[in-house]
């Protein structure tokens, strides 16, 4: 059964994560930790508006986290704030809800390999770090835009 979820995409994907390191200048930084294996994301994101235009992040997870930080730095510049939140629901729906994953015509298609860990629930949680942090730091730049206007309404 575990070799369902560590298949050889997963640990090709694991192996060759794309954007590791830090940005010299994020518009903000987050990071996910799984308490029960003890994986942690960071991640920096650069934004214009809604639209992702940088990203870099660090990685010390198990496979699954690594594969799943792996399709988010593939995919994640150019896409927008609601793409990204929806995409983490559809992760969180697809691993607890039987929820199904991205079309295979998705740009983020490749989440279809994440399904088997649905059964794993231990899993779960270091497979959604990347999804989490993205997701923060989203809200942090989104944050900071509407401080500004509040003032001036205040």
């Amino acid at each position: 059964m575990l070799n369902d979820i560590y298949n050889k995409k997963i640990i090709e994907l694991a192996g060759n994560i794309p954007r590791i390191g830090r940005l010299a200048d994020p518009d903000a930084s987050a990071t996910a930790h799984s308490k029960l294996c003890g994986s942690t994301v960071k991640i920096d994101l650069k934004m214009d508006g809604d639209v992702v235009t940088d990203f870099a992040h660090e990685v010390k997870a198990c496979a699954l986290g690594q594969a799943s930080s792996s399709i988010m730095a593939r995919h994640v510049i150019g896409s927008t704030a609601g793409e990204l939140r929806q995409l983490r629901e559809t992760v969180r729906k697809m691993l607890k809800e039987n929820g199904a994953p991205p079309a295979a015509e998705d740009k983020w298609a490749d989440i279809a390999l994440l399904e088997p860990v649905r059964d794993f629930k231990a899993r779960h949680a270091s497979t959604m770090l990347t999804f989490d942090a993205v997701v923060d730091a989203i809200g942090q730049i989104e944050a900071r835009h509407q401080q500004p206007a509040a003032a001036a309404e205040g």
